[in-house]
């Protein structure tokens, strides 16, 4: 009786040259491991690209996505999001290496690929997991029309750049403000730094569970950015008076059409994205690296005990 292999996605921006050519590495790596190297059966410029390369199984095809051991994902955080999509009904965990700019969810830079796959290999990896949002949406007669989740976060935006949408925000159950604006955003931890971040919302460490809200370009004296707990439900309601359509956005992927009178319910997701780590640091120490933060002038723990010894 044989083992069964050891099945392992690979997602590459296929439209990029440094990525294609990162993916093969990793490909080589895998099949001298002794690994199976999976690709998404959908991603046909990826599969061309890769074809001389054998053997390597399709997801969803040859390989269910509850055997998947890992996903090496090669890009940046846009590529990160659509792994996370593609191991949704598995057990996964995501290594993201860096092939964008920021690369906020990546765990390591392309310059140390080889490294990593020893790792992957060898299983020598820790397991985060970061919470999810759920969104469902309803029409004005109470019907659900749509659901969907996210990692970073959900928003509800204008359809019309020239015009604003009129809402009516509620957190458990309870009315909170009426305003009009160009939407919300309902965020995670891990999505705080994404377009939270932009719009003005708070960094929220990973750690803390809590979702932020955050009204974008809100006529209203009260449309601050809100940190809820992470068993708060967030409701949106387009107020019927709102002239067009709204649009539903999760993660920037999804999308949804929100007609006049349709609600909004984000909350926690019971799935979390499982994320690899290979050297896990403090989250204070990847927000100075990634926004290349100026710390000149730190004196560190150490040097300030000695110097109130002094």
């Amino acid at each position: 009786m044989t083992n069964a292999p050891r099945d392992i996605l690979v997602v590459a921006h296929a439209h990029r040259e440094d990525s294609v050519a990162a993916a093969r590495r990793v490909i080589a790596a895998l099949i001298a491991a002794g690994a199976r190297p999976v690709l998404a059966a959908d991603d046909d410029a990826l599969v061309a690209a890769l074809s001389d390369l054998a053997p390597i199984a399709l997801l969803g095809f040859d390989v269910p996505v509850a055997d998947v051991e890992i996903a090496i994902v090669l890009g940046g955080d846009g590529t990160i999001l659509r792994a996370a999509e593609l191991v949704r009904d598995g057990t996964a965990p995501i290594l993201g290496i860096n092939m964008g700019h920021v690369g906020f969810l990546a765990e390591i830079e392309a310059d140390v690929i080889d490294d990593a796959m020893q790792r992957v290999i060898a299983r020598d990896y820790e397991v985060e997991e970061r919470m999810t949002l759920s969104a469902r949406v309803k029409d004005a007669g109470g019907t659900v029309i749509y659901e969907t989740w996210a990692l970073n976060e959900v928003t509800v935006e204008k359809a019309s750049r020239e015009r604003m949408m009129e809402v009516v925000m509620e957190i458990d159950g309870r009315p909170l403000s009426t305003f009009g604006c160009d939407g919300v955003v309902v965020s995670t931890p891990t999505g705080s730094t994404a377009y939270n971040f932009s719009a003005g919302g708070p960094v929220i460490w990973p750690s803390v569970e809590a979702l932020a809200v955050v009204p974008l370009s809100a006529h209203a004296l009260f449309a601050r950015p809100l940190v809820v707990g992470p068993e708060a439900a967030v409701a949106i309601e387009v107020l019927a008076r709102t002239d067009g359509i709204g649009i539903l956005w999760a993660d920037g992927r999804r999308s949804h059409d929100l007609p006049p009178g349709a609600r909004v319910v984000v909350r926690r997701s019971d799935i979390p994205v499982r994320l690899a780590r290979l050297h896990p640091a403090p989250f204070t120490d990847r927000l100075v690296r990634k926004f290349q933060l100026p710390v000149t002038g730190w004196r560190g723990p150490t040097r300030a005990a000695t110097r109130v010894a002094e």
